[in-house]
């Protein structure tokens, strides 16, 4: 029967606010008093439930929706589909007469793996992979960008439990699953002790004729809705309320039990060229045109409405038909509890019986998971109702575009008062000691304590795999040369000193990686994590990062053809990264930069290759030490002098790499980031051993001069200012630099390749790649286990 929330009998907002909490309701009092005066009635329990899901931050993007459509570029020559659906398409090119598409998600589950470390990312791999597979896109890679706290902190141990209980829910869900880890970024600081980042990226590929999009089709009054996977059970429940929270360790218990439970193996059935995609060819050659939705955030309830209302119906649910894994469960957990490994399909009832033949018995999903199948759980209806039946009670009627409209809020903003000052800085005498202690840093320091967890080789698709290159590279299509790169990216240290800033520099970053490879940047993802948008000051940085990987995107077109910005086709706003102590994350807008190849065989990595060979710089150095690396490692606070931004020089190293790679002038390349010129060398010395034994013979005095005056070894050295680092041959150093010198860019031969093992640069520094060895790879041994 119909649980009616009588708001009548509540005279003020903190007697409502109380009875919402009660009833398990993040909906605020002036929010559940404007359903009630838009419905002309009180609604019910149910329905209020619905609403709180559907106006939860992470579904109506309520503080943020303005400022993504104000400042974000989202469309391009590149672009097959754009932010509008559960993933984005960009062209990858033609091949056998058609045209394929890269499909790109991009979503963070930071609550749940703060409370629950191994089920919150692996979760989060299993519904990223959901959101590119129901595009009809074959999901052939993923990407983890995560940001923990100080590890040896306050919170060291708990920061520690989390970190390897994160790293263990990607790799045994994805290794389970059959997907590739092909890279991502970590950077530990004490602004996530109590908020942990966990952003997911995966990637697919489809054939344009073959994309599926997640809404009714047209014409499709009478459509069978059709639910697939797990029974749906109490998990999840109030996962989407739960992201849009400021996390609690009070409310622990509550928390952990708005966490989903993975299944990677029923996963693996539904997708890889199996059940979903074994639905969708019969469905082709039939000539059906049919929807398919994840279901992530709000379950059944927000899958359904937002494919109805998408293709302009309604939706009517019968509750009694969804398979179930618990009884009892009210109406409201069947419509919005977020049990994992679910689809909703659209299918004419012509095709339902064949449909649900495939998945029962010819894919026997029942004997792959207790209870898991494929049922008829409603149908589209003509009238704009969404409408949910318990045994012919309607315990939910409701104006669909009600549903899915959301709610949009003007929040204040102040400028946040920065806390940040001029530099002060002593001279340093003993830099080789510097650089060895910031290579053992656990933010310089090799990744391969966690990435050798991760399965690379599967689907035999990768061409350049994590800590090879500045970015990840696939060869998806048997026999044909075409290639993409991807790369994620994003500076917490630079975010905390100017959001605006940090949000300009993790575009760059990820563009540049993509370049460093000799693929061609195409296109953009994005998951901005921030505070709590209520708060003035952390609105306010909020609108200053997205106002930064705007005018990156915008900045960073491609110098010989129309300046078109590089376009976000997908993405996801994770508010409330505030904890209930009062605490912030750093701003950390976190870019995925997606870039193509017309010949893969191009792709480049970033190891030294021969001796005898030289060593180029593109671009100066500058003096901008703020928010680096070496201060860190010199005990200083973070200074405000962060890296300019230069977009002539930005397109410069972007495209003039690009181009000399095309070319075949380039033997590696590596960027210049975090730790500054001193590292990137150092890494390209320590990335190929013990296979080779090369080092670098470098005189840096070439950069000493600047318009600032006589620059500092320090900064020559560790300024994480952009740049470009190039292996050439000697013969093609002139080639080199006529490209440059049509882009403007400065062109510095630092030094040589050598066969002795050494990093030497003259008069500042001479240290033994053995013991540079040891620092990069035994710092987070103790972090992993």
């Amino acid at each position: 029967m119909k649980q009616i929330f009588d708001l009548s009998q509540f005279s003020d907002d903190s007697s409502l606010a109380k009875a919402l909490r009660d009833a398990g309701l993040a909906l605020k009092p002036g929010e559940a008093r404007k359903i009630a005066e838009r419905l002309g009635r009180n609604p019910s329990l149910a329905e209020l439930f619905v609403f709180d899901i559907e106006w939860s931050e992470h579904c109506s993007y309520k503080s943020s929706k303005p400022l993504l459509k104000k400042y974000l570029p989202t469309s391009g020559p590149m672009v097959i589909q754009g932010p509008e659906e559960d993933a984005g398409i960009l062209e990858l090119g033609t091949f056998n007469g058609k045209r394929w598409g890269i499909v790109i998600a991009h979503e963070s589950h930071n609550h749940p793996s703060q409370v629950l470390p191994f089920e919150g990312a692996a979760t989060g791999i299993g519904g990223i992979v959901r959101d590119v597979d129901c595009m009809g896109g074959r999901v052939i890679g993923c990407m983890d960008p995560l940001r923990f706290g100080d590890p040896v902190g306050e919170h060291a141990t708990r920061t520690k439990h989390i970190a390897n209980g994160v790293i263990r829910g990607i790799w045994q869900y994805a290794n389970a699953l059959g997907v590739p880890n092909l890279g991502g970024d970590l950077v530990f600081h004490p602004g996530f002790d109590d908020n942990c980042l966990v952003n997911v990226v995966a990637i697919g590929l489809v054939a344009e004729d073959e994309i599926i999009h997640s809404c009714v089709p047209a014409n499709s009054v009478g459509y069978d809705l059709i639910l697939v996977g797990k029974p749906t059970d109490s998990s999840g429940f109030g996962g989407a309320s739960f992201a849009s929270d400021t996390l609690d360790g009070e409310q622990a218990v509550e928390n952990k039990a708005a966490v989903q439970v993975p299944d990677p193996f029923l996963k693996n059935v539904l997708i890889h060229r199996k059940a979903n995609e074994a639905v969708w060819k019969r469905a082709q050659e039939l000539g059906y045109i049919i929807g398919i939705k994840d279901l992530g955030a709000g379950g059944i309830m927000c899958a359904s409405s937002e494919m109805g209302a998408s293709g302009g119906y309604g939706i009517e649910l019968y509750l009694e038909n969804i398979h179930i894994g618990e009884e009892g469960l009210p109406p409201f957990v069947y419509l919005c509890a977020e049990t994992q490994e679910r689809f909703m399909l659209a299918v004419p009832p012509a095709f339902t019986k064949e449909v649900l033949h495939l998945y029962n018995d010819v894919w026997d999903l029942p004997n792959i998971c207790s209870g898991a199948r494929a049922s008829v759980a409603g149908k589209v209806i003509e009238e704009q109702t969404f409408r949910v039946l318990h045994h012919q009670d309607a315990v939910v009627e409701l104006p669909i575009e009600f549903v899915v409209e959301g709610i949009l809020y003007e929040r204040e903003s102040r400028e946040a008062k920065t806390k940040f000052g001029k530099p002060d800085r002593k001279p340093i005498d003993d830099l080789g000691a510097v650089l060895l202690k910031m290579l053992g840093s656990v933010n310089i320091a090799s990744r391969h304590p966690v990435y050798h967890h991760y399965d690379t080789e599967v689907q035999g698709n990768a061409v350049i795999r994590s800590g090879e290159a500045d970015a990840g590279v696939l060869a998806p299509l048997p026999g044909s040369s075409l290639g993409m790169a991807f790369s994620t990216d994003g500076n917490p240290f630079f975010g905390e000193v100017n959001a605006y800033a940090g949000g300009l520099h993790a575009v760059a970053e990820a563009i540049r990686n993509v370049a460093a490879t000799g693929a061609r940047p195409v296109g953009l993802t994005d998951c901005l994590n921030f505070g709590n948008p209520e708060i003035p000051e952390q609105f306010w940085q909020l609108e200053e990062g997205i106002r930064g990987v705007a005018d990156a995107a915008r900045a960073l077109y491609d110098p010989s053809g129309e300046p078109d910005p590089i376009p976000f086709v997908s993405g996801n706003v994770s508010l409330y990264n505030h904890s209930a102590s009062g605490k912030a994350i750093p701003p950390s807008p976190i870019i995925c930069c997606v870039g193509r190849f017309a010949d893969v065989s191009i792709a480049t990595t970033m190891e030294l290759k021969k001796a005898g060979n030289r060593l180029l710089l593109i671009g100066d150095r500058y003096p901008e030490l703020g928010a680096s690396e070496f201060d860190r490692a010199c005990g200083r606070p973070p200074a405000e002098d962060l890296p300019e931004f230069r977009p002539e020089l930005e397109r410069a190293i972007v495209y003039g790499t690009i181009e000399a790679i095309e070319a075949g002038l380039v033997c590696a390349a590596h960027d210049i980031s975090d730790g500054g010129l001193a590292v990137a060398v150092a890494e390209m010395i320590l990335r190929n051993r013990p296979v080779k034994c090369l080092g670098l013979a470098l005189d840096v005095e070439c950069l000493r001069r600047s318009e600032q005056g006589d620059l500092s070894n320090d900064v020559i050295l560790f300024s994480e200012c952009t740049g470009m680092l190039l292996e050439v041959v000697p013969n093609d150093v002139e080639a080199i630099r006529a490209i440059y010198s049509r882009l403007n860019a400065k062109v510095h031969d630092l030094g040589e390749v050598t066969g002795d093992p050494r990093l030497v640069i003259n008069g500042i520094l001479s240290l033994d790649a053995d013991a540079m060895s040891e620092q990069w790879h035994e710092s987070l041994k103790s972090i992993f286990k």
